[in-house]
């Protein structure tokens, strides 16, 4: 059993494929992919809110 409450992506589907993310009680967040949850990538909320920024900025740039 997962020791954070894990929220799903609001865009994402009701299928499988779902990114999750929880906020952790150290302030950082975890987010993981619903297909492999014992796989987490751990980030600070700053970090985060600027990878989106730069995608809704350019979503074409992370296209290649």
């Amino acid at each position: 059993m997962s020791a954070f409450e894990w929220q799903k992506s609001s865009y994402s589907a009701e299928g499988a494929n779902c990114v999750n993310i929880a906020a952790a009680p150290d302030g950082l967040l975890r987010l993981r992919e619903s297909t492999d949850p014992g796989t987490t990538l751990t980030v600070r909320p700053a970090a985060l809110r600027g990878l989106l920024r730069a995608i809704k900025a350019d979503p074409g740039r992370l296209s290649g």
